[in-house]
């Protein structure tokens, strides 16, 4: 429209003009210019898709039609908004050449004086045109630079909550089954024996029930104790974990439980608090493992190491001396124990020994205090 406006101005300028000088306007003026002018502004609508075309097609018919110059300054426009100096300067010149040639249809008389204006007026209009075009495209530049920086920090903020959404489950997976496998583990072991063994005293089947529902009753404890930290307010500080000071009364809970198990350490000192918890969890999962699948196996855990070295946790157990049921399984045990340790900065290793024993150990670093505390 603003196009069109332009070029009707022009166009019913020059028709006062023609007719104060007692002039005819002619034929052309009625009809051949406006139908040029129309192809002109039909033209346009491609100069997104061909846009050097486009211009240099509407600068040449717009020699023969005032009505298309606001056409021309449409294109010359849009082409300044590649902002490329080498087109921009072929339209503007063509734009210039036209508008000297479109005066030359008409037999309106000018004043030797204003030769030089007949000149600077056009290229002053295109110069106009120009930047006007170069600022659009440096605006379309920015905008479209900024919703790329917009989209891509949102791709980016989509991506750290799906990271973290999964770090978090892994997290709780982990929590879930090193709360839950080894008690019901356990559990279940003392199911299988007051099942399979039709020798024990009443005084047996009655430890063994206890066991049971001690055990159970223990494992929804801790359930509860997970589930009431996952809906907490975020704010609300967690229990306190376990660490290496409660792995004597998790091997009690196992020898009450019916595994033989001992213990040995030489640990001094007490090492930092995710150390110590990765500790107790490899301890807890090679018990686990030796209640499910190695049932009446001696299993015989090791701890040495100190600060500035490393914590050292092996659980070695001996071959099944029953054959082993079949509680539930995850599947996760080893994986998750992995992850946890691979977090820890440690290394893991576990493997069959000669005589269907197993073996589980895990190295853990524990750095020195006092060189962590030295700039």
């Amino acid at each position: 429209m603003s196009a069109a406006a332009v070029g009707v101005a022009f166009w019913l300028f020059t028709g006062v003009l023609l007719r104060g000088q007692g002039a005819e306007t002619g034929s052309w003026f009625l009809t051949g210019d406006p139908l040029v002018a129309f192809g002109c502004l039909t033209a346009l609508l491609w100069r997104r898709r061909f846009p050097l075309a486009v211009a240099m097609t509407v600068m040449i018919a717009s020699a023969a039609s005032l009505l298309a110059t606001g056409a021309a300054l449409l294109a010359l426009g849009s082409i300044s908004t590649r902002r490329r100096p080498v087109e921009i300067g072929v339209v503007g010149l063509a734009f210039v050449a036209a508008s000297q040639f479109a005066g030359r249809f008409y037999p309106a008389q000018t004043p030797p004086g204003l030769l030089w204006f007949q000149l600077a007026l056009p290229v002053l209009v295109a110069g106009i045109a120009v930047a006007a075009g170069v600022a659009v495209g440096a605006r379309r530049v920015e905008v479209r630079s900024l919703r790329d920086r917009a989209e891509s920090a949102e791709r980016e903020q989509t991506a750290r909550a799906a990271q973290a959404r999964a770090l978090e489950r892994n997290r709780i997976a982990r929590e879930m089954h090193d709360v839950l496998a080894h008690r019901i583990s356990l559990v279940a072991m003392q199911a299988g024996v007051l099942d399979h063994r039709g020798d024990l005293t009443a005084e047996e089947s009655r430890v063994l029930a206890r066991g049971i529902a001690d055990g159970s009753h223990q494992a929804l404890e801790e359930l509860r104790d997970v589930l009431g930290v996952l809906r907490a307010d975020p704010g609300h500080p967690e229990p306190p974990q376990p660490s290496l000071d409660r792995i004597p009364a998790l091997v009690a809970d196992a020898r009450a439980s019916g595994l033989d198990v001992t213990l040995t350490t030489t640990v001094t000192g007490t090492p930092p608090d995710v150390v110590g918890r990765t500790c107790y969890r490899v301890v807890q999962e090679g018990l686990t493992n030796a209640a499910k699948h190695a049932p009446g196996a001696h299993v015989h855990i090791t701890l040495e190491g100190t600060a500035g070295g490393e914590l050292t946790v092996g659980v070695r157990n001996s071959p099944a001396t029953a054959k082993p049921g079949r509680p539930p399984a995850s599947g996760f045990g080893l994986l998750g124990l992995a992850e946890r340790i691979d977090l820890a900065g440690g290394k893991l290793d576990h493997h069959p020994t000669p005589g269907n024993g197993y073996d589980l150990t895990a190295q853990l670093p524990w750095p020195n205090p006092i060189d962590e505390k030295r700039p």
